[in-house]
């Protein structure tokens, strides 16, 4: 009896070893089934069993026969299966079955199936499934179980458990999977999945195996993932140079299908979106003229030069070009043929090795080039290319023509670290080759003379002022007196106002110097019509504090005539202000009258309607016809100054004094000389019966308060 317990404990250890080697088992569901209920029912003595799950209408799984012969094709009714479930792995009795499609041995060796001879185990898994074991008692087989049977018995049922749990995950991770992927593979973005070091790939999906089917095949794929430019927003801009692509990649961690943690890449062609973004960039970038690039990429570039400089300790350039005598090819030839130059002009930058990609256009026949940091070990190489090009002559309408450049530099950082900094000194060493007789180097240094940049100050602060109201551009009076020959006293008229800038950065700068400036800048307009309201406001205030007859002699500019609504202005300044028309005297000078003499005559015709005067200023300087005198309504002639310096001991100049003062009292037009500074001078005058006079020797320009003063109501002028 023990050694038949020995032999029963060594069939039950191995028949469960062998169960325990079916987890690993790759067979079918079905022949799992069958070698468990083998190894299983060999043990326990059973003639067969069978797998039946529960809720499956009493289909049976798989059966088993320890006889060999192929097992019964069962099926339960609900009743029956209700019966065998019953058991809770225990044993069940049958009720009424149905069986069909049996022998009548099968049938036969159902119909003895006892409540003592099956056994039934339940796995734990849902639905649940019950291993049925039964013996026929007529076989001669034990009809009872040890509790070791009923030990090994729920161990198969434990097993089976096990291996379905892991068959049906792996099942729904496959399915799982094989929907993610389709998924993925319909993407139009390329989508790369990779474990934590970036080293071992888990999927890549059609669209980027397409695009990187060359990387990927000879596995150097990892590193363009990681490449690129970061942007803002986190994610990488990348070049493809194989494919002639743009991607933008964005890179998240998840956890992949099989559980493990991974990091999933998706590339985005941005290639068109790419081409359309340089297009603009070109069109704001670009001059339409040229194809040079404009000042607006200029700065970026050098800006970007500049930083170089700083992070690798280097050196660079900066080149700003002037064509010498432009002017004279757009009009002696024409513009169109003065575009043809600058085109050509261009060309010939972007053929020099090193700087084809770094040459601008900044205005007219500006041009600035930039000589990288990378490319400044050859900056005499390509200063003496860029000379070549203008010792050539210019084909230009059938002829050879030349012009030359004028060239400033500065080489940076030792001129400036800052881009404004940099462009305005090498502006300065350009001006400088230019004033210095034309095709000409010019490096910068502290050394130049500061006249160009004098000049940019003095634009820029004048900007400034004229942004903050002209208040800097202050209005100075210089009396004009008559002289009464009957008891040869001086007697104020008035006052010729004059434009003084006192500006808060630079301080009193002369008329010569900024009137220019603003004529040029195209600001002389604004800043005259603040002197003209100043003019006429103050004028007004002398003839309401007991000055009546006292006038104001206002200068308009050449630039300030020519506009089309100046009549408009001066009415407006009258109106506003409530001066007499009369009392207001607007000086024009002597080259317009001549220069555009029908222009002038409907333009003075329209001021003298308003009832204002009209003088001609700095008469003698021009070379006008005397018989324009007669043809343009003048009420004054103003006789220059230089006229009036060596007066004394030039004969010619007293003479020209004497024939225009008979010419204006023959047309009935005042005469006025300015410039008188001496005894002397204003002695020989006043013999020539001239009353009006105008200089130094009476008095200089002052501020208002100070004219005020010294001109009050009777008060005799100084002299």
């Amino acid at each position: 009896m023990s050694e038949d317990r020995n032999l029963g404990e060594i069939g039950r250890a191995a028949a469960l070893t062998e169960l325990v080697g079916l987890l690993e088992s790759e067979d079918s569901t079905k022949d799992l089934y069958r070698d468990i209920l083998r190894i299983t029912g060999t043990v326990l003595g059973a003639d067969g069993a069978f797998v039946l799950q529960a809720q499956s209408n009493g289909a049976v799984h798989a059966a088993w026969r320890a006889d060999g012969l192929d097992a019964l094709p069962l099926q339960f009714s609900k009743q029956e299966e209700a019966a065998i479930s019953g058991g809770s792995g225990g044993s069940a009795r049958f009720l009424q079955r149905e069986m069909t499609g049996l022998t009548e041995q099968e049938r036969h060796l159902l119909e003895r199936l006892s409540a003592e001879n099956m056994t039934v185990f339940l796995t734990g898994q849902e639905p649940a499934q019950y291993l049925c074991f039964y013996s026929i008692m007529q076989s001669g087989r034990p009809g009872g179980r040890e509790e070791a049977d009923l030990t090994l018995g729920q161990s198969a049922a434990i097993i089976l458990e096990s291996i379905l749990a892991g068959r049906n995950q792996r099942t729904a991770l496959a399915d799982s999977y094989m929907a993610l992927e389709t998924v993925l593979e319909q993407m139009e973005n390329g989508i790369y999945v990779c474990d934590m070091t970036g080293k071992s790939m888990l999927f890549a999906n059609r669209s980027l195996r397409r695009a990187f089917r060359r990387e990927l095949a000879e596995d150097t794929f990892g590193g363009i993932a990681e490449g690129g430019t970061l942007k803002d927003n986190g994610s990488y801009e990348m070049y493809h140079a194989a494919g002639n692509r743009w991607y933008e990649i964005r890179r998240m961690e998840i956890r992949w299908v099989s559980g493990q943690p991974a990091r999933l890449y998706t590339f985005y062609d941005i290639s068109d979106k790419k081409v359309y973004l340089n297009k603009i960039e070109q069109q704001v970038y670009t001059d339409f003229l040229t194809g040079l690039y404009n000042r607006m990429r200029c700065e970026r570039d050098l800006e970007f030069q500049l930083h170089e400089a700083g992070k690798t300790g280097g050196k660079g350039a900066l080149l700003y070009l002037d064509l010498d005598d432009f002017k004279h090819i757009n009009e002696g030839l024409g513009h169109q043929y003065g575009d043809v130059l600058l085109r050509a002009v261009s060309h010939g930058m972007q053929q020099v090795r090193g700087i084809s990609h770094c040459c601008y256009r900044m205005s007219g026949d500006e041009f600035v080039i930039i000589v990288p940091v990378e490319w400044f070990g050859e900056f005499e190489r390509i200063l003496q290319d860029i000379k070549e090009i203008f010792n050539r002559p210019w084909f230009l309408r059938d002829a050879n023509y030349y012009c030359t450049m004028s060239m400033g530099v500065a080489l940076f950082p030792d001129a400036g670290d800052n881009t404004q900094e940099l462009l305005k000194k090498a502006g300065i060493a350009m001006n400088e080759a230019k004033e210095g007789g034309k095709n000409r180097v010019v490096y910068y240094s502290e050394r130049i003379p500061s006249r160009s940049g004098r000049r940019l100050d003095m634009e820029k602060n004048m900007r400034d002022a004229s942004v903050a109201g002209y208040g800097e551009f202050e209005v100075y009076y210089q009396p004009i007196v008559e002289i009464d020959r009957r008891d040869d006293s001086v007697t104020c008229l008035g006052a010729e106002a004059l434009v003084r800038w006192n500006s808060s950065e630079l301080g009193f700068i002369p008329p010569a110097e900024f009137i220019p400036l603003a004529e040029y800048l195209g600001l002389i307009n604004p800043i005259g019509n603040h002197v003209l309201l100043q003019a006429c406001r103050a004028c007004k205030r002398w003839n309401e504090g007991g000055c009546p007859e006292y006038r104001v002699h206002v200068n308009l500019s050449v630039i300030q005539l020519l506009q089309p609504d100046i009549v408009d202005t001066i009415q407006k300044a009258i109106q506003e202000t409530g001066i007499r028309p009369d009392h207001l005297v607007l000086e024009v000078t002597e080259s317009l009258a001549i220069n555009d003499l029908e222009r002038m005559k409907e333009i003075i015709t329209g001021i003298r309607s308003l009832g204002a005067e009209i003088a001609l200023d700095d008469f003698g300087t021009g070379y006008s016809s005397l018989s324009h005198i007669r043809e343009i309504p003048f009420d004054l002639i103003k006789i220059d100054h230089s006229f009036v310096k060596d007066l004394h001991k030039d004969n010619y100049s007293q003479a020209f004094i004497r024939m225009v003062t008979e010419l204006a009292d023959t047309i009935g037009v005042g005469i006025c000389v300015e410039g008188v500074e001496s005894r002397e001078q204003y002695e020989i005058v006043k013999d020539m019966a001239i009353a009006m006079l105008q200089g130094y020797y009476f008095d200089r320009p002052m501020k208002e308060e100070l004219f005020e003063e010294k001109y009050a109501p009777g008060k005799p002028a100084a002299g």
